[in-house]
């Protein structure tokens, strides 16, 4: 396992105490087959960046999970294979030995990046030579997945639910607890994402 330690996700925890709303999602959902694809592409997204673990797969596993395959399917119809791309912290970092693997089984480009979410928004920007707010960025986590969309001014996305907890990082199974007890004190204060040209917005 190689997401044990993230120092930007430590430094992500600090931001947050002065930009609260950086955690929050423009769009969250339970899973990955609630996203509206067709409604995010005629809405001016462009291309989707998915977190691995627990949004697409099994923590650890490379392999789409069984109930998501139809939506993936969906997914890479509208936006097609070439748009869609995974950055995960842990497939495609150094230290990653997984990275070729995850690319094969799930049909998509894997990242290569050199730093962990959510610092690795450049990383991103480069890879996919887009404009920030034509990606949509999709993960369980918000304390990485949303505040790497957030602090580089694309679109949220939240998937609230997630797969199993068997196998995943410890640490991050109790930072995951934390961030949605977070978000709900949040979510009741009314606090708002940061703004975004798309017309996505909900919870659903």
């Amino acid at each position: 396992m190689v997401q044990w330690f993230n120092a930007a996700g430590v430094q992500s925890a600090l931001t947050l105490l002065r930009r609260p709303h950086l955690l929050m999602p423009h769009l969250s959902v339970p899973d990955m087959r609630s996203i509206p694809y067709e409604t995010l592409r005629t809405s001016g997204i462009k291309y989707l960046v998915f977190d691995k673990d627990n949004c697409l797969t099994a923590p650890y596993a490379t392999e789409i999970h069984p109930e998501f395959q139809h939506a993936w399917s969906e997914c890479i119809s509208i936006f097609t294979r070439s748009n869609i791309l995974i950055v995960s912290n842990s497939a495609g970092t150094p230290d990653s030995t997984s990275t070729d693997e995850v690319e094969m089984a799930l049909g998509v480009p894997v990242l290569r990046h050199t730093v962990k979410k959510p610092a690795c928004g450049q990383e991103i920007l480069d890879a996919l030579g887009a404009k920030p707010s034509e990606i949509a960025v999709v993960g369980d986590r918000l304390a990485t997945d949303v505040v790497l969309a957030n602090t580089n001014a694309m679109l949220a996305i939240w998937t609230r639910d997630i797969i199993t907890e068997k196998g995943d990082n410890p640490v991050a199974v109790v930072l995951r607890a934390l961030e949605h007890r977070l978000y709900e004190v949040l979510r009741r204060r009314n606090v708002q994402p940061p703004a975004h040209p798309s017309s996505v917005s909900s919870h659903v």
